[in-house]
């Protein structure tokens, strides 16, 4: 272990969902690496043990692993019951989910119920479990992951879009709660990343374009040099921050008019 990666003094704890593999091992280890103790939790616990034995390793902070199912009640009850409890968690990473590919009317039931508790409830019911350790604390940093798919919802599967929507709307109604509090909200919205989700959610990713795919390691520095400079909102790809800015201030354009007294008058019913 360099001196250069030790770091003896602590920023507090980070809890990381879904942190075996992927965007929230790749989480883990940046987090280790800027001075945060970590808390690890996924279902796989040989990877979780191995990925805790080598950041330990390598940077000396202390890593404590859960090994969970979000989509079993107990389970989840578990984790939340650390956020509430645990007064050094100053990071809650919400990474776990799933992704689905196809139409609704070929989608197995069962399989949209699972997808909806993990990918809407669990981040939810976590989120809500942190968050007052966070405000009584006076500081805190709540990350979601969120997905690009939420804006595009005619591309993917309208049931994994609107997951990703869900949480995108939580997170910029959270951030509005908290600004005020200390605590740091930021939603970050991936495009294709090289991560095991496509395969788990029955896609082919070689089908896609090289130019369309991040690479895992990319796209969390990047949504970490967003959260350094304070962004609520990270696009890892878009290349022009303007582009969000116009399409949220065209968002925020339609509210006024969102609500009236009486219909628009393209929908008024004329006399005879």
């Amino acid at each position: 272990m360099s001196e250069e990666i030790m770091n003896t003094s602590s920023k507090g704890t980070a809890l990381i969902t879904g942190a075996s593999s992927g965007i929230g091992a790749t989480y883990a280890d940046r987090f280790a690496r800027r001075g945060y103790d970590l808390i690890l939790v996924a279902r796989n616990r040989e990877r979780l043990d191995a990925l805790a034995a080598r950041l330990s390793d390598d940077t000396g902070r202390s890593v404590e692993v859960i090994v969970t199912d979000l989509n079993n009640k107990a389970d989840l009850g578990r984790v939340e019951h650390v956020l509430r409890t645990d007064a050094t968690i100053t990071v809650l990473v919400n990474n776990a989910g799933v992704g689905m590919i196809g139409d609704l009317a070929g989608t197995d039931p069962e399989r949209i119920e699972s997808m909806i508790r993990l990918n809407v409830l669990a981040p939810s019911l976590l989120a809500l479990a942190a968050i007052p350790g966070f405000v009584a604390r006076g500081s805190g940093t709540l990350i979601t992951i969120s997905s690009v798919s939420a804006l595009v919802p005619g591309r993917v599967s309208g049931i994994y879009s609107g997951t990703k929507a869900y949480l995108l709307n939580l997170s910029l109604r959270l951030w509005q709660e908290l600004a005020s509090k200390g605590v740091r909200v930021q939603v970050v919205m991936p495009g294709a990343t090289r991560t095991e989700i496509w395969e788990r959610g029955g896609a082919d990713i070689t089908t896609l374009p090289a130019s369309m795919l991040m690479d895992v390691d990319e796209m969390v520095d990047a949504a970490l040099v967003g959260l350094d400079i304070g962004e609520s909102v990270t696009i890892p790809s878009l290349p022009d921050i303007a582009d969000w800015e116009a399409y949220e201030a065209a968002r925020q354009k339609l509210i006024p008019n969102l609500s009236l007294s009486s219909p628009a008058a393209r929908y008024r019913v004329t006399g005879a």
